[in-house]
């Protein structure tokens, strides 16, 4: 039986909701003026993301921890999958055809909250000691970051793998490792790049950081700048914003939409983007700074991560600041597995912080919910 508890509104993290909501609906309007039928469809990811929003909140998550493993494992088995029956686009097989449904799933994607949520079952299993987890522990965290990382290289995807390598490292850092462990990962690195660049990099791979160092920008750079610079203040009408009406703009609706942002809004239209972002990666910052439960403090840190990565990246590459890669910009960008992911953390954020208090929790198990 289900009762209410009006004290969860009072945990509720309303800021963040407010935060995203204009991020969905200027997204939606952008992707509408370049290609209706896409606008159409990221509404339909929107409102299966906002019902696994509504789903994820309302699961007693602390409660089904035990649980959080087999969902990591069975994220690594899908990873797997792909290895032996992957479906191949452009030279990387990253894709899970879905039998009878005529879809594909890209198990790299949900592997994401998998990890974060199994890092913030381990490191709440066994809190840091003073001076941060010694080798032992760290060898252990970094064996659960590393695996799926390696079966993301072989696809290859690269971005993917990097990204979750930043989150998952970034999360220990945050929490707490002793400082000679990461002097000891830092000099390794250092050392090994130009191996790893001479050996572990394909041929593609190497065209981008070429590209990304040369002179000369390459072809999508260069309308992406020239997009970012015709912009002005205020930006263009629709009729005017012609790099991106024209189609001189490549991937308008994902990869280089920050480029058409600024074409149609101007500086101060990507400025206000800009600023909901940094006020977004400061609210879950502050969430994990004054949080002593490590669940939430794992989750939010590694979502502020995740979130400013994606973003520092996608912007960056649209200026000509980084190597282009498929990094979508954070809930802006067209795409379904992206912005389900986002919001599956944010449900699971939610959850953590609505129900931290074990009286929210009947004797019988049952959940009150407002």
């Amino acid at each position: 039986m289900w009762r209410f508890d009006k004290s969860i509104l009072a945990q509720f993290d309303f800021f963040s909701i407010i935060l995203i909501l204009p991020l969905v609906i200027i997204s939606n309007w952008l992707i509408g003026e370049v290609v209706p039928m896409l606008a159409d469809k990221q509404l339909t990811y929107v409102g299966i993301a906002a019902i696994t929003y509504l789903g994820i909140f309302l699961l007693p998550i602390r409660r089904m921890s035990w649980f959080i493993p087999f969902i990591y494992w069975a994220n690594i088995a899908l990873l797997f999958a792909v290895e032996f029956f992957g479906h191949s686009r452009l030279g990387a097989q990253r894709w899970i055809d879905i039998p009878f449904v005529n879809a594909t799933i890209q198990p790299s994607e949900f592997v994401k909250p998998a990890l974060i949520l199994m890092l913030a079952y381990l490191i709440s299993k066994n809190p840091p000691p003073t001076g941060g987890y010694r080798f032992k522990d760290f060898l252990r965290f970094s064996f659960y970051i590393l695996l799926p990382f390696v079966l993301i290289v072989k696809e290859p995807d690269l971005g993917t793998a990097l990204v979750l390598v930043l989150i998952g490292f970034g999360a220990l850092f945050f929490i707490g490792v002793y400082w000679k462990i990461w002097l000891v990962i830092f000099s390794t690195i250092f050392l090994l790049s130009p191996l790893v660049y001479k050996f572990g990099l394909h041929d593609y791979q190497k065209t981008r950081i070429t590209d990304f160092l040369s002179e000369e920008p390459s072809y999508h750079v260069k309308q992406s700048i020239i997009a970012i610079g015709s912009g002005g203040w205020l930006g263009k009408d629709k009729e005017e914003a012609t790099q991106t009406q024209m189609r001189f703009l490549p991937i308008a609706t994902s990869d280089f939409i920050f480029a058409f942002v600024v074409e149609r809004t101007g500086f101060l239209g990507a400025l206000a983007l800009i600023s909901l972002y940094i006020l977004l990666i400061l609210h879950l910052f502050s969430l994990s700074i004054y949080n002593k439960d490590y669940f939430i403090k794992v989750v939010t840190i590694s979502l502020s991560f995740m979130i400013f990565i994606y973003m520092g990246v996608n912007i960056s590459m649209t200026i000509g600041y980084a190597p282009v890669v498929g990094v979508p910009l954070p809930m802006f960008s067209y795409g379904g597995s992206s912005f389900l992911n986002f919001i599956i953390l944010f449900a699971i954020m939610q959850n953590l912080i609505a129900f931290r208090y074990k009286d929210m929790y009947d004797v019988r198990g049952t959940k009150s919910f407002l």
